[in-house]
């Protein structure tokens, strides 16, 4: 998709490792100018500088509403207004709902939820009309999982925030979808390559194999694209089939 989003300019958070990275890579790849958030200065400069070909690196905390308004008013005014946003800041924890501490809940949720909401929100007050913003959701968004609670809510939030905003931004003719991965190897997950958890996961995986973010981020960049001009408000899996199975056993 070579030459796909020339003169757009394409905001990713979560943009300084894993998927965020991969799908800064693939949008840049497609022509766009990137503007990269993420909450280390130092990471998303380097990447930023990495990626080359005028891409731009800004600090922010996503759950901070001011630092986001702050993120994007820097990203418009130094790259025009916004044409696709991809929402990839998260993380993730584990702990029964009987054991979870109360701030670990709070944590999860205003990172994996209401950072995804403030992100979309000031995304949207400065996109084209036209545009596409991209969340990151999870497998876990439909498939509960034993000690994934917090995770899970968060992800199910994910979905509906993006099915109302979809709603909310249709007369602009802006699009707003979510992708589901499944198990992808990155940095967050390098714990669980080799091991039983692994394997349970690849028991349960369809077509047989642990995702890459190279797999995110292609879909990421179809949703980001003309190629989906007529989508909207939807979640789609990239899991290797794993949503028509049982979920591994994490404890």
């Amino acid at each position: 998709m070579a030459g796909e989003l020339d003169g757009r300019h394409a905001l990713v958070t979560g943009g300084a490792s894993g998927i965020g990275l991969e799908c800064a890579r693939a949008l840049a790849g497609a022509g766009a100018a990137v503007t990269l958030v993420d909450v280390s200065a130092e990471a998303v400069a380097a990447r930023a500088a990495e990626l080359g070909g005028g891409a731009r690196g800004i600090a922010a905390d996503v759950t901070d509403e001011a630092q986001v308004e702050a993120a994007v008013r820097a990203a418009v005014e130094a790259s025009g207004p916004l044409h696709a946003a991809v929402n990839s800041a998260g993380t993730g924890t584990f702990g029964k709902v009987t054991d979870l501490p109360a701030d670990e809940w709070r944590r999860i949720i205003d990172l994996n939820l209401t950072g995804v909401f403030l992100s979309l929100k000031h995304e949207a007050l400065h996109m084209a009309d036209g545009g596409s913003i991209v969340n990151l959701a999870s497998l876990n968004a439909r498939q509960p999982g034993i000690g994934f609670a917090a995770y899970c809510a968060s992800k199910a939030g994910v979905e509906m925030l993006t099915k109302c905003a979809a709603m909310d931004l249709g007369p602009r003719r802006v699009r707003v979808n979510a992708v589901a991965p499944g198990l992808i190897d990155t940095p967050l997950t390098a714990g669980l390559m080799g091991t039983e958890v692994e394997r349970d996961y690849l028991d349960n995986i369809p077509l047989g194999r642990t995702g890459t973010t190279g797999d995110v981020a292609a879909l990421v960049l179809f949703l980001a694209s003309d190629a989906s001009a007529w989508m909207t408000g939807d979640l789609l899996f990239v899991d290797g089939g794993a949503h028509t199975m049982r979920y591994p056993r994490m404890a």
